[in-house]
């Protein structure tokens, strides 16, 4: 009798230890759809930066036009965006710990949509037009460097299987982003005219506006353990194998850019194409690759040794460059600048990844400098290629191919991080 008891109570016992579990288990994949909204507006988070940096640009000649601003002035707007957003990059260090990521993330949106709204008020308003445009730059521009320090390190916190794979997902939405500016504002432009675009600005500015509400409800991991800190700036440039990843950085934005900002000027000289031809078939093709072999290794990035993607990839392109500048058929050449765009896709996102694994108590000071390495790659990459372009004639294949320092400098970082890593 006492043992039927005994054995009755054992059973008991176990049958409520497994329910316990089964129910564990439940809460963790509840947990884990949860975080998976957290990713998704993560995703449009990139989305909004793509919003940020590429409409504008498609405006330049109708503000020459509206408002007789030079070229020479219009051209600035580039270099103040992402002067500030260099700007952020380095101060965001100071206040996002402080503040914490949801109010960063939910501040950073709501300067976006501010921007994009300035945008159509403020030129009509201000003494001056440029003076006016220029202010709803810097506002929105605050919001885009926000992004570009947050969005990474809110993904990483997040629980996923693979996060090699999520982060080349969540870089490849910045690609479809550019994309769809560019195709919807051309498209809204031939159906209703580019006087109207003061109404496409606003529909773009739903977008960040949208995702700040949403960032008020998803659930937002913390990157570090608790009662662990991140490392300081000042810890993080005593580590040999940061100063090679952020070295990387600065050549994946090279790298990425060189061609990028120049496939346009070099498809409408090259192939003799009008300007709307030419967007389409330099900077589209480029995003359009760039994306797809961002989204290639977000499926399959488990099945895919990350250090040996981004060596193929680096070698595709030197490969790439050398097309660029040496094919002496422009069609050719036209294709070497798209396969570059494939080549470069895995190389921010990656090398992001890389430092994550490297050195997991990075924490946002690791993210804000790595973004502001890969920001002054982004400006100094094609800088350099106009530089050696104007010094030998105008040359811009020659100024493409002293741009392929960049990506030896990386294959040679990939090949660094990973024997140090060992």
């Amino acid at each position: 009798m006492i043992y039927r008891k005994k054995c009755d109570i054992i059973s008991e016992i176990c049958n409520r230890t497994a329910y316990l579990r089964c129910l564990t288990g439940k809460e963790k994949v509840f947990m884990k759809n949860e975080y998976n909204k957290t990713i998704t507006a993560c995703f449009t988070a990139y989305i909004v930066q793509a919003i940020v940096n590429n409409f504008v640009p498609l405006l330049f000649l109708t503000f020459q036009r509206s408002y007789g601003i030079p070229l020479s002035q219009i051209t600035l707007l580039v270099t103040f965006n992402f002067g500030v957003q260099l700007l952020v990059d380095l101060l965001s260090v100071s206040f996002v710990d402080k503040i914490g990521y949801r109010a960063s993330m939910i501040i950073a949106h709501v300067l976006s949509a501010a921007g994009l709204a300035l945008l159509t008020i403020l030129p009509e308003v201000m003494p001056t037009p440029f003076a006016g445009i220029l202010i709803a730059v810097m506002v929105y521009a605050i919001g885009g460097g926000l992004l570009e320090v947050l969005v990474s390190p809110v993904v990483e916190a997040c629980p996923s299987d693979n996060k090699e794979k999520t982060m080349s997902m969540l870089h490849s939405f910045y690609c479809w982003g550019h994309v769809g500016v560019v195709l919807l504002s051309t498209a809204f432009f031939q159906v209703f005219g580019t006087q109207n675009w003061k109404v496409m600005a606003l529909l773009w500015a739903i977008v960040p506006a949208c995702n700040a509400f949403a960032f008020t409800r998803v659930p937002i991991a913390s990157l570090m353990e608790e009662g662990e800190k991140g490392l300081t700036i000042r810890e993080l440039f005593g580590i040999k194998i940061f100063w090679v990843l952020l070295i990387m950085m600065v050549c994946a934005g090279a790298s990425e850019q060189a061609v990028s900002q120049w496939a346009s000027t070099f498809a409408e000289k090259g192939l003799g194409i009008s300007k709307t031809l030419g967007d389409l078939a330099g900077p589209m093709m480029f995003a359009i690759l760039m994306g797809a072999s961002r989204a290639f290794y977000g499926k399959y990035g488990d099945r895919i040794n990350l250090d040996k993607f981004m060596i193929y990839s680096s070698c595709l392109c030197i490969l790439s460059y050398l097309g660029v500048s040496l094919l002496p058929v422009p069609q050719l050449s036209l294709a070497a600048c798209a396969i570059c765009g494939l080549s470069v896709g895995i190389m921010w996102p990656g090398t992001f990844s890389k430092a994550s694994a490297a050195l997991p108590r990075g924490g946002t000071a690791m993210f804000a400098l790595l973004a502001l390495g890969g920001d002054l790659g982004c400006s100094g990459g094609p800088t350099l290629v106009g530089m050696v372009s104007s010094a030998l004639g105008d040359n811009l294949k020659m100024g493409i191919l002293a741009g392929i320092i960049f990506p030896v400098l990386l294959l040679t970082g990939v090949v660094l991080c990973r024997k140090m890593c060992r």
